[in-house]
């Protein structure tokens, strides 16, 4: 409770009037009461440098009731009831891990910068509870509500990406990754939920930084992309999600099910069997995001695709699609044919879920 809210003292308890800790509570209400962080609309340049402080790369902010977070709002008051405004945070990553076809490095760079911006949020909502506002860091990516997979429900709290967009960090490329005007799909995102308005919001930015290129639609080893801009979630997930979620349950299904170890070796190589034991000794590892590697967008970014994209595709794009990897479709799926089609030297894994 705000300490600007407390009741009268003739409205508590006896016992709980003389208590040391309500004493100094309501002596603090009387010794802070003209305050500026206290006030119902927090300084917007104080918050972004706070913020900024904290590591963020960039931040926005974006009221709860705007139109743009409709879809999410009855879910985030559910979890924060006290929720007025949404702070959007950006954390660059470093490009080259990311590029790189060596899997283990690339995911060791999204879970480095995963850790580092939910430090960063969670230093946000401590110092913002320090000065008596009510702050609800979200995660970044996992863990996730997936029990709620279940009823056919997303498996988290909050959507980053939309709300990233209303607040001025970017738009969605065709390959449904936000680009940022600076820093390109290089980025991961988080949000914290706040009870105070701020003093100014921002807004989306009057251009997409997506140059449209089709380079995520060359590199995409399941053809989730096509040329014209749909998207085809269902082959993003099934592949790049593998070790995670439903390809793990499969896993498990497919070791209940199998008599001997000859027979679940007949399903499962030893290669993705020390794949699988890689993702739960350690984190999940994406299979691809080839999508965001290959990108060019941004300005941080763009300058050497501008002056020799020939050498963009052969170094960056080439590498993806030659490397020799199991690819996860299901059968008879547009992304069993592509793969078929597009890439003979990789091996069509079919899945069951």
């Amino acid at each position: 409770m705000d300490i600007q809210s407390l009741p009268q003292p003739e409205e508590l308890p006896s016992k709980m009037r003389t208590h040391p800790t309500v004493i100094q509570m309501y002596q603090r209400q009387a010794e802070n009461h003209s305050q500026s962080h206290l006030e119902q609309s927090l300084d917007a340049t104080w918050l972004r440098e706070l913020c900024l402080q904290a590591g963020a790369d960039d931040v926005g902010f974006v009221a709860l009731h705007r139109a743009e977070v409709a879809d999410q709002r009855a879910e985030i008051l559910a979890n924060a009831p006290f929720g007025q405004t949404l702070i959007s945070i950006v954390c660059r990553m470093n490009r080259e891990p990311v590029r790189s076809p060596a899997r283990s490095i690339a995911n060791a760079e999204f879970h480095h910068v995963n850790e580092h911006l939910t430090a960063i949020s969670h230093r946000i909502a401590a110092q913002l509870e320090q000065q008596g506002i009510r702050a609800m860091n979200e995660v970044v990516g996992f863990p996730m509500e997936v029990t709620r997979l279940a009823e056919g429900r997303k498996p988290y709290v909050i959507s980053h990406k939309p709300i990233a967009v209303a607040a001025g960090l970017g738009h969605m490329g065709i390959h449904r990754n936000v680009i940022h005007p600076r820093f390109g799909n290089f980025i991961l995102l988080d949000t914290i939920v706040i009870g105070a308005e701020v003093s100014a919001e921002d807004h989306p930015i009057a251009y997409n930084p997506c140059l449209e290129c089709k380079l995520c639609v060359a590199a995409c080893p399941v053809g989730a992309i096509s040329p014209e801009g749909k998207f085809d979630f269902q082959a993003c997930s099934t592949h790049n999600y593998r070790e995670f979620l439903g390809g793990f349950k499969e896993w498990v299904d497919t070791v209940a099910d199998s008599p001997s170890a000859d027979a679940y070796q007949e399903q499962v190589t030893p290669a993705e069997t020390l794949s699988l034991w890689q993702s739960l000794a350690f984190k999940p590892n994406y299979k691809a995001a080839y999508c965001m590697a290959v990108c060019p967008a941004g300005e941080d970014v763009i300058g050497p695709y501008l002056t020799d994209r020939k050498k963009h595709v052969q170094t960056v794009v080439k590498p993806l699609q030659d490397k020799v990897e199991p690819v996860y479709v299901h059968e008879g799926s547009a992304a069993e044919a592509h793969v078929r089609r597009r890439f003979h030297h990789k091996t069509v894994r079919l899945v069951r879920q």
